[in-house]
C-alpha cells in the first residue's frame, strides 16, 4: 500500500479520537522497532535535536532507548532521535 493510499484511507475514515491515538501508538512502535534494528552497541551516532546534532557512541540498548556516551556523560536517548554517523 502506498503512502498516499494510507493517507486517503485515514482522512476518509470515521475514526474517533481513541482509534486515532491507538494508530499513533502503533506507528510509534513500528518506528521504534525499525530504529532498533538499525543500531547496535558501539555504533557511532548523531543525536539529533531540533537545532543541533551531537556526536555520541551507543553503550547500551534498551527496549525504546539507547544509552549514548556524549560530551563526557551518558544519556538515555530515544531511538527516534538517533542517526548513524558516517
Amino acid at each position: 500500500m502506498e503512502l498516499h493510499e494510507i493517507k486517503t484511507a485515514i482522512l476518509t475514515s470515521d475514526l474517533n479520537i481513541q482509534s486515532i491515538n491507538r494508530l499513533i501508538d502503533i506507528l510509534e512502535d513500528k518506528k521504534t522497532m525499525d530504529a532498533k534494528d538499525t543500531f547496535s552497541v558501539g555504533d557511532k551516532v548523531w543525536v539529533v535535536q531540533k537545532t543541533k546534532r551531537t556526536e555520541g557512541i551507543i553503550e547500551k540498548m534498551a527496549i525504546k532507548k539507547a544509552v549514548v556516551f556524549m560530551k563526557g556523560s551518558k544519556y538515555r536517548v530515544p531511538f527516534s532521535m538517533l542517526e548513524i554517523r558516517s
